[in-house]
C-alpha cells in the first residue's frame, strides 16, 4: 500500500518503464513520507486503437484529479 498503476502506449524499452517505476516511487515516497518499500507500480502498455475501451471508459469521475486532454 499504495499501488500505482500506469498506462501507456507500447514503444518504450524496459529501461525506461524501470526508470519511471523507480522515479514514480521515490516521488511518492519523499511526498507521503513513506519508505519506498511500501509502494509497488505497475505498468501496462494500451494499444492506441484500445485506449478508449481500455482506459478512458474505466475511469471513475469521484477519484479522478486531474483529468485528461484527450
Amino acid at each position: 500500500m499504495p499501488h500505482i498503476s500506469i498506462k501507456l502506449y507500447p514503444g518504450r524499452t524496459e529501461e525506461v518503464k524501470q526508470d519511471l517505476a523507480e522515479k514514480t516511487q521515490a516521488f511518492l515516497s519523499e511526498t507521503m513520507k513513506m519508505e519506498p518499500k511500501y509502494f509497488s507500480v505497475t505498468i501496462e502498455e494500451i494499444e492506441k486503437e484500445d485506449w478508449d475501451k481500455e482506459v478512458v471508459q474505466q475511469i471513475k469521475e469521484d477519484t479522478l484529479y486531474i483529468k485528461p486532454n484527450f
